[in-house]
């Protein structure tokens, strides 16, 4: 079986229990395994806590002078990985005790590109400022490859996927989406345009370290902007997200700065809905609208690209 090299990009996470999980696995492989850490300009307590893997056999683990951001880190540990398929994990995830590995290596046939998926705990969190992010998590990307097979690069998600390196080499994450957001998106539609197959299996990592609601939103918020960036530096995505067709369409039928503002004067409402016991996530959607909106509207944006 050809190596694997398994990549975890480190920001702020203690990844001491992923790493030891995955060593314990490293037998249904059956091949060479290696596992890179590289950590992003962490701050130094969660530096302090990941360098005890620097000692496990097969781990290489590294410290960056300087934050380089999602896209560009990933670009780095591909450039570093020997084996030729990738295993690109998130640093906030768990994984099964037994068998991850092994369903990935059964797998290899199908595609060059393999996604696992992800899943959450069943029960809502205890503390208020989760579960947000739990639901969103729940509703929205815990999915089975029955239903994300349907749409392949759809809201493609670099939280755990198995890829041969060349495809990573050749269609590199698009460094210059900075902050949070949509990397993957666009690296998702690179391999569509370039018609590279994807298959979708059921293989889910556990995403078990949430963020607050009002971090969520921040990230969110970066997020869209990196999608208002794509369309109108790239003149990507105008046909590829829901989000983004709604709003080109309401510019073109002249509803956009009416609809701007009917979304500003209820954003407090929307934001006191998703901090709650119960937020809904309809709130959420139409609170993204609005952010889009007013990217696209900025004086401060290049001339927009017609879809």
């Amino acid at each position: 079986m050809p190596g694997l090299s398994i990549l975890i990009p480190v920001y702020n996470r203690d990844v001491r229990k992923l790493v030891q999980t995955l060593q314990a696995q490293l037998a249904e492989w059956d091949g060479p395994v290696e596992i890179i850490c590289l950590d992003d300009e962490s701050e130094e307590a969660t530096r302090e806590l990941n360098r005890s893997v620097a000692g496990l056999p097969g781990v290489q683990y590294e410290e960056l002078p300087r934050n380089i951001g999602r896209a560009a880190i990933r670009n780095r540990l591909a450039a570093r990985a020997q084996y030729p398929w990738l295993l690109l994990l998130d640093n906030n995830v768990q994984l099964p005790e037994t068998g991850f590995l092994a369903r990935y290596a059964a797998a290899l046939d199908q595609a060059p590109v393999l996604v696992g998926g992800s899943t959450y705990e069943p029960f809502a969190p205890t503390q208020l400022p989760f579960i947000l992010r739990w639901c969103y998590g729940r509703k929205r990307e815990a999915r089975p490859a029955v239903f994300r097979q349907k749409r392949p690069y759809a809201n493609f998600n670099l939280k755990n996927v198995l890829l041969r390196a060349e495809v990573l080499r050749q269609h590199p994450l698009d460094e210059h989406l900075t902050g949070y957001g949509h990397e993957d998106t666009r690296f998702g539609w690179d391999l569509e345009a370039a018609h590279i197959p994807v298959a979708h299996i059921d293989n889910p990592v556990l995403h078990n370290m949430l963020e607050s609601a009002e971090v969520f939103l921040q990230k969110t918020q970066e997020g869209v902007r990196n999608l208002a960036w794509l369309y109108q530096h790239e003149g990507l995505g105008a046909n590829k997200t829901k989000l983004l067709r709604t709003a080109l369409l309401l510019q073109r039928v002249g509803l956009d700065s009416a609809i701007r503002a009917a979304l500003r004067l209820r954003e407090p409402h929307m934001r006191q809905n998703l901090l709650s016991p119960t937020p809904k996530l309809g709130r959420l959607d139409r609170l993204k609208l609005y952010w889009l909106l007013t990217e696209l509207a900025s004086p401060a944006k290049s001339q927009l690209k017609k879809p």
